[in-house]
């Protein structure tokens, strides 16, 4: 299949499926579900194959070209299959809702869009896609109306700024070189100053880093996850910022090449050096502000920001080893963030709240919620064989070996502090006590527990058998320029060592026996009322899981003045000047026809007296 068929299939799909909503509700769902499959089936039969070819010639003059290869193919697929599961899961999420036929061809509409940026071999169409995908996601957001409008507005005026950034970027390029195909573009730019290289890399990072919410462009993100359908959520977070990450790779391997990156500048204000340190912020600062969150999506939405700063402290470092860590953490991220956000989406589908104070004891009620969260949160933190383990050891393991030892302390302390929130949220929905309200609750519906088990599985797998995605990942570093990882089945094989996952799944496994026959052979459990606990004579306000939920307010009244978003109250400070500006310049265009008549004499009064006195003219 071509690449213009698949896409005309993506984007033909979006709006037909629409067309079909008008007349059934069952067929649009069908056709939906349908396309999203076949794109998933049509992707995957394009690995190993290498295309490009220009679809369109008479875009003022410019070819529109599309290209595929191993980096464009691995984010394709995975666009691909978490859309796909998306369709899914919003089969019974959105059933009822006002709207849904427009929600389904936003939608689809996004991850054909998705797909579109990773296949565009030049940056005008990549331009076309990237603006198709913002104003999209920007309806999406909105979908729930009320706080959703002011978060959608938040993020397209973030978008916006990014994507004005990119504009000038492009246009820049185009008039050094006269195209914008990024194959002929990488193979010119060497000739170019490193003064000029690097006003490229920050124009066009500051609009991936917004899209990507690295420190400080990270303002937009946690209302928008926060506001956004569940469903949606979970493609936000799992892939739509990564397209930020891609354009990332794409602009540090591919159109700046790898010897022009790492040599640009020295010492600790070499580029790549400062793009690793606002990884490592980005780590630190939103894990740490996540632990204080009581909604559970934004909660998550913080912890999106801090995952995604081990992404571009991987793909930053420059190494071989940090590059497959840090593509592979891109992967795993959209594989256990998006269970998380289906976790948490099915949780508020069956309770009506997000709030973490007044839920817990789900656990008996949706257990298998229950167990993929657990399986999401141990991706999350890195337990071994659990594929977020070996991404995370991966980056680790360079970040020690090449003596980076700040960066190395960051990291680790970002796992400390994922430990910290990913056990309140786990204790907090599905332990403690179960309230009284939610005694009778239903399980959640197939198409909802379909996408959990099947991302719960893809996790386990890819933790046991993570040579499976490193064996793709590693071509791509080769493509890149640099020299292949010895990877196995199992692992990765150097002279530093090994990882082998198959050894520790056969120590945890025996481990596991032993536990059990321990516990079989002790006394057996004693059923006790959920109330039956010992709380020290301590009051269990209204409505929470937990004596606990309110301990801690006083301690918060007296924090609360200085746990402040910083950048963001600086980006609002920018927006109410401009506010301000725009109402003092309103009031000099009254509409009185006397005014403008005064401004035009004093206008002309100012050039004769200039004239007068300088002789300009």
């Amino acid at each position: 299949m071509s690449l213009e068929i698949l896409l005309i299939i993506a984007f033909g799909g979006a709006l037909l499926t629409y067309l079909v909503g008008k007349v059934s509700y069952k067929g649009r769902d069908f056709l939906a579900v349908t396309i999203s499959l076949a794109l998933a089936a049509f992707v995957a039969c394009l690995y190993g194959k290498s295309l490009e070819k220009t679809f369109y010639s008479g875009f003022f003059g410019l070819g529109l070209v599309l290209r595929l290869n191993m980096l464009s193919w691995f984010f394709a697929i995975t666009i691909a299959v978490v859309g796909a599961l998306s369709v899914i899961f919003s089969l019974s999420y959105i059933k009822g809702r006002e709207k849904t036929g427009f929600y389904f061809l936003m939608m689809l509409l996004v991850n054909a869009a998705m797909l579109g940026i990773v296949l565009a071999g030049d940056l005008v169409s990549f331009y076309i896609f990237w603006e198709t995908m913002s104003w999209s996601a920007f309806l999406l957001i909105s979908y729930n109306k009320g706080p959703a409008l002011a978060a959608g507005m938040k993020y397209i005026i973030m978008s916006i700024i990014g994507s004005l950034s990119f504009l000038v970027g492009m246009l820049s390029l185009y008039r050094s070189y006269g195209t914008l195909n990024i194959s002929e573009v990488s193979a010119v730019i060497a000739s170019a100053s490193s003064g000029y290289i690097l006003f490229i890399l920050i124009i066009f990072s500051i609009a991936f880093g917004i899209k990507n919410a690295v420190l400080p462009f990270h303002t937009w993100l946690p209302d928008a996850h926060s506001e956004a359908p569940a469903p949606f959520s979970a493609v936000l977070s799992g892939i739509l910022i990564k397209m930020g990450t891609y354009g990332f790779l794409l602009l540090l391997y591919v159109i700046v090449g790898l010897k022009l990156f790492l040599g640009l500048g020295g010492g600790l204000f070499s580029f790549h050096s400062v793009l690793c340190f606002l990884g490592a912020v980005t780590i630190i600062v939103p894990t740490f502000i996540a632990m204080l969150q009581t909604d559970a999506k934004r909660l998550l939405a913080w912890s999106t920001i801090g995952q995604a700063g081990y992404i571009i402290l991987g793909i930053a470092f420059g190494t071989n080893l940090a590059l497959a860590g840090g593509i592979f953490h891109f992967f795993n991220h959209a594989l256990f963030k998006a269970l998380l956000f289906f976790a948490i989406g099915a949780v508020e589908f069956r309770t009506q709240t997000r709030d973490l104070d007044s839920l817990g004891g789900l656990a008996k009620k949706m257990p298998v919620v229950f167990i993929a969260t657990l399986v999401g949160i141990c991706a999350l933190i890195g337990v071994p064989l659990t594929s977020g383990f070996v991404s995370k050891w991966l980056i680790y393991k360079t970040l020690i070996l090449e003596g980076s030892g700040f960066l190395a302390f960051f990291a680790l302390a970002g796992t400390w502090g994922t430990i910290l929130y990913s056990y309140k949220l786990v204790h907090n929905v599905f332990l403690g006590q179960l309230p009284e309200k939610y005694k009778d609750i239903q399980k959640s519906p197939f198409s909802m527990q379909l996408p959990i088990i099947v991302l719960s599985l893809a996790i386990l797998l890819f933790g046991i058998l993570p040579g499976i995605p490193l064996k793709v990942i590693n071509l791509i570093g080769t493509s890149f320029g640099f020299e292949s990882l010895n990877v196995t089945l199992w692992g990765i094989t150097s002279e530093t060592g090994t990882l082998n996952t198959i050894n520790i799944f056969s120590a945890v496994l025996v481990a596991g026996i032993i536990v059990w026959i321990v516990f079989r052979l002790g006394a057996k459990s004693v059923s006790v009322a959920q109330e039956d606990s010992y709380a020290a004579g301590a009051h269990t306000p209204a409505d929470k899981y937990h004596y606990t939920a309110e301990f801690y307010n006083p301690l918060y009244r007296m924090i609360k003045p200085f746990l402040k978003d910083v950048i963001d109250e600086f980006y609002y400070w920018i927006a109410s000047s401009v506010r301000s500006l725009a109402s003092g310049v309103r009031r000099i265009y009254s509409g009185d026809v006397g005014y403008y008549v005064m401004y035009i004499i004093l206008f002309l009064s100012l050039l004769i007296f200039v004239q007068m006195k300088w002789k300009v003219w």
